[in-house]
């Protein structure tokens, strides 16, 4: 491979990075170029893989697509994709009862999505309608899952694949705990957002 074909092909990888990240956010390309603070035309170029941008105006385009600049330069390691039980990086977002296991790796142009979700007796969700897909798994416990006004009594075993822009909520009205395996293709939590990590103990009490 000559250079100048090499500095092409990572021109495109870039470009598709930013472009599958600017999606995934529901970002136009004035939304991001304001953000960024650079051109609407510059940033199609960089999409394209017409243009590379400077160290500095990646780390601004990083900054307003929600990234760290790694997220474009980062080789991901296959040691980076292990979640071990152990280990796992546990949170809860401020105000929610709920607290998930993160289960996936954030590698660069990855479209997925999956936490485990403790969730505790008498929880009950809003009713909620977004762009993308979700597969929920029950692990433990009983959850109440209402899909486009349809109710479904999902116990441990049960799982449900669905379309996110049907409007659907769910709730566990027992008096016990329930774990849900969940994955889906949004971004549900962005970096940075009003989330606190949670040692085992606290996860145990929130739960």
């Amino acid at each position: 491979m000559t250079q100048s074909t090499h500095d092409k092909t990572v021109c495109l990888q870039l470009g598709s990075l930013v472009h599958k990240r600017r999606k995934q956010m529901g970002l136009t390309l004035q939304k991001l170029g304001d953000a960024a603070g650079v051109s609407v035309g510059y940033v199609s170029q960089i999409e394209r893989g017409l243009a590379v941008p400077t160290l500095g105006t990646l780390a601004q385009i990083a900054d307003g697509l929600d990234v760290t600049i790694e997220y474009f330069i980062k080789t991901p390691k296959p040691t980076d994709a292990i979640s071990r039980a152990e280990t796992r990086e546990r949170f809860s977002v401020a105000g929610s009862s709920i607290t998930y296991e993160t289960l996936g790796s954030d590698y660069p142009g990855s479209e997925m999505s999956s936490y485990i979700m403790h969730v505790p007796a008498g929880y009950q969700s809003e009713i909620v309608s977004h762009e993308g897909e979700e597969i929920i798994f029950i692990l433990d416990g009983q959850i109440e899952q209402t899909l486009d006004g349809q109710q479904f009594t999902m116990t441990a075993g049960d799982s449900l694949h669905y379309s996110g822009a049907l409007p659907h909520s769910w709730a566990n009205h027992t008096d016990k705990s329930a774990r849900i395996h969940w994955t889906g293709t949004l971004s549900v939590f962005a970096k940075n957002q009003n989330r606190r990590p949670t040692t085992k103990r606290e996860a145990k009490e929130l739960s």
